[in-house]
């Protein structure tokens, strides 16, 4: 077993290395024709998609495009040849190309289909939810494969210097804030927040407050917002979404949802129903990709690019080579890297340095030139410890 383990990683890192580089928009394949590759923890080969075609799709925002490099770098692992349509503008041009067929697939949330897609009453159960979406959305000939846990939630967030000042913990005292200090209130939005059910209009109506119109700034791009939120300039408070990684790199809090009002946001690869009834094992594949995405790997998968610099599909790559070694979660990658790598830690951690120049901080797991430390230097001084220091103050190299 171990053997064939070994033999499927080499040929996975193979596929995946074979898919490097393409230009956007273009056709390119992955797998080969020989060993028993496989995708993360799936029974799929090189060889079971060879020859198939597909046209992968995303939004435009950072973890969509992330979610779509994983899909595009998955297939090309099974061998097919794979047309990347990601960064797509919106959520209505990604629904309308999956319902045209201009794409095949791409990932969409929970909440996002119920409120927007298909008109539904939100529910605040997750399971509840995905089987109403998934039943629903069947007559409009989109499969819904299992969800992921992760939550990408819409939240309000602030710098946490005006906590105090504002007095500003939930929503309903954003309300007070609005209603009785404007001018403390600016807050920074996309257009589609603005009018999106599961939005600001949704939270004016939940909470009986209405924004005043010079209070909003409408930012043409989402991922400034974090940035504006901490310099305070435009805005005192943003939209984010909560499996953002820059909430924690620009030190802001989000307010509390004290009324209840958001739901369930789980991603799901959504795959028009024919090319799944073609290729069923489309759904063991990213079955078993969706169980490894909970909210708090996309958290640094987003940081990885947003905070890292690093582009999209090497991000993908490199968690599908973690996935996959790691056999059971990210997390596990995580903390099997840890056990044995070299961790930079922050001086108040107050954790000993390696004789031969100390732990290194763009590590945390397998260096690309694979050297090592002894497993007793540059570490915490418990397990736990070790992975949160990996997770805090590096990235995966691998």
């Amino acid at each position: 077993m171990k053997t064939l383990a070994l033999l499927a990683l080499l040929a996975l890192l193979a596929a995946l290395a074979v898919g490097c580089g393409d230009d956007e928009g273009n056709e390119s394949a992955g797998g080969g024709t020989g060993g028993g590759g496989v995708a993360p923890g799936s029974a799929i080969r090189p060889d079971d998609l060879k020859g198939a075609r597909f046209t992968v799709g995303s939004k435009e925002f950072t973890e969509q495009l992330i979610l779509g490099q994983i899909t595009v770098e998955a297939l090309k692992a099974g061998g097919a040849l794979v047309r990347d349509g990601t960064g797509l503008k919106g959520t209505e041009a990604a629904r309308q190309a999956l319902t045209g067929g201009d794409i095949d697939m791409y990932w969409e949330y929970t909440g996002t289909a119920q409120l927007v897609h298909l008109g539904q009453q939100p529910t605040s159960d997750a399971k509840a939810q995905y089987r109403a979406v998934a039943q629903a959305d069947k007559a409009n000939g989109v499969t819904w494969l299992e969800p992921a846990p992760a939550n990408n939630a819409y939240a309000i967030a602030a710098r946490r210097e005006v906590r105090r000042p504002l007095d500003v913990t939930t929503i309903s005292d954003l309300k007070r804030v609005v209603e009785q200090n404007p001018g403390d209130a600016a807050l920074c939005l996309a257009e589609e927040f603005a009018t999106r059910p599961d939005g600001l209009t949704g939270i004016e109506k939940t909470y009986g407050f209405r924004y005043p119109p010079n209070l909003l700034v409408t930012l043409p791009d989402e991922g400034r917002i974090y940035g504006e939120i901490d310099k305070g300039a435009q805005c005192t408070f943003g939209e984010v979404f909560l499996t953002d990684g820059r909430i924690v790199a620009n030190k802001l809090y989000t307010l509390e949802d004290d009324q209840n009002f958001s739901t369930t946001y789980n991603p799901s690869l959504n795959v028009r129903s024919e090319v799944l009834e073609k290729h069923p094992k489309l759904s063991d594949l990213f079955n078993d990709i969706a169980a490894r995405l909970d909210s708090d790997t996309l958290r640094e998968l987003n940081a990885r690019i947003d905070v890292g610099g690093s582009p999209p599909d090497e991000v993908a790559r490199s968690f599908l080579r973690v996935a996959h070694e790691a056999g059971s979660s990210f997390d596990d990658a995580l903390r099997n890297a840890c056990t044995s790598a070299m961790v930079r830690p922050r001086p108040s951690e107050q954790l000993p340095q390696h004789p031969r120049g100390g732990c290194r901080g763009d590590l945390c797991g397998l260096e690309r030139t694979r050297r090592r430390v002894p497993d007793s230097s540059c570490r915490p001084r418990t397990r736990s410890g070790r992975l949160d220091a990996c997770r805090r103050h590096a990235r995966v190299r691998l």
